[in-house]
């Protein structure tokens, strides 16, 4: 298992979750980092030098970079088939231009272009488990956007209430998704966009993971990590002060051969692995590993392959 993070000097870090050792370290872009994303042995990264750069993490070797975005890229999704979950097949990056590129994973090969957003940017997006759609929340132009990644076209665009920055699919099958808005996680019915919660974490929302059980973790300015429970609407537990700073990246490890971890980085550099089962303990919460990477980290991905 493994983790990446870029960060705003440019630099991409790859771990060995087991240790949080240092796989590697190296100034891959050419401008800060803005996104990662990890599947199977590989992780790319999206900087705002318009580029995507992919790893191979068993080799601790850069595998190549992707130039076809004409802006910062701004998110990116690895689609791994259920069949076979160690095998990225696509990967989806989304950029600040309304551009979402599909390229298929082996090999590398631009599939198809889409704007998603006619008067504004990528701020996040979420492919679907079963890989045939992806959602997309605008940044400037206060919209949700579905993408049909089978036929490479835009399927459906709605106006949002509230400009999100973030969005996720969760529960087992993709069955619903939430999106960030500030302060404020809205939980979706995947079929009709139906409101099913909505959760208060007060201060702004960074980074979102879903976990296991209908659980949501989130992460921002208020530095905690918190785990939502997305049927009752209420918070599960939460790692109060899990950074000094505030976190930027949240990865949640699950699976039944996978040990119940999250990892959280913040902006001042640091990583964290916390112990799930810690939840149900009396005890003060204290990371199982720690690094600090002493940059200003901007995102997290990892990968459960072995």
């Amino acid at each position: 298992m493994a983790l990446v993070a870029g960060s705003y000097e440019k630099f991409i870090w790859g771990f060995s979750l087991k240790t949080l050792t240092p796989l590697f370290s190296y100034p891959s872009h050419t401008a800060p980092i803005k996104c990662a994303a990890a599947a199977g042995p590989l992780a790319a990264s999206g900087g705002a030098d318009d580029a995507v750069h992919i790893y191979h993490l068993p080799s601790s070797s850069d595998a190549g970079s992707l130039v076809d975005h004409s802006a910062a890229v701004t998110s990116l999704s690895f689609f791994c088939s259920p069949s076979a979950p160690s095998i990225p097949r696509n990967l989806i990056s989304g950029s600040d231009d309304g551009v979402v590129c599909i390229f298929d994973a082996d090999p590398f090969v631009l599939l198809k272009t889409v704007k998603a957003h006619k008067k504004g940017g990528v701020a996040d997006l979420a492919v679907h488990p079963s890989g045939r759609l992806a959602l997309t929340v605008g940044r400037g132009d206060s919209s949700l956007v579905m993408v049909n990644l089978v036929r490479g076209r835009r399927s459906f665009s709605c106006r949002i209430e509230k400009e999100a920055s973030v969005v996720k699919y969760g529960g087992e099958n993709g069955d619903w998704f939430a999106m960030a808005s500030e302060g404020t996680i809205t939980v979706h019915n995947s079929e009709d966009a139906r409101v099913l919660q909505e959760l208060d974490c007060e201060r702004k929302v960074l980074c979102i993971a879903p976990g296991e059980s209908e659980i949501l973790y989130t992460g921002g300015e208020d530095r905690h990590v918190t785990a939502w429970d997305t049927k009752s609407g209420k918070k599960a537990f939460s790692i109060q002060d899990a950074h000094k700073f505030r976190v930027k990246g949240l990865v949640s490890f699950k699976g039944s051969d996978s040990p119940k971890l999250i990892a959280s980085a913040s902006s001042d550099g640091v990583i964290r692995v916390w112990d799930i089962n810690m939840a149900s303990s009396t005890e003060k919460w204290t990371p199982l590993l720690e690094t600090d990477t002493k940059s200003r980290l901007t995102c997290l991905a990892g990968t459960s392959f072995r």
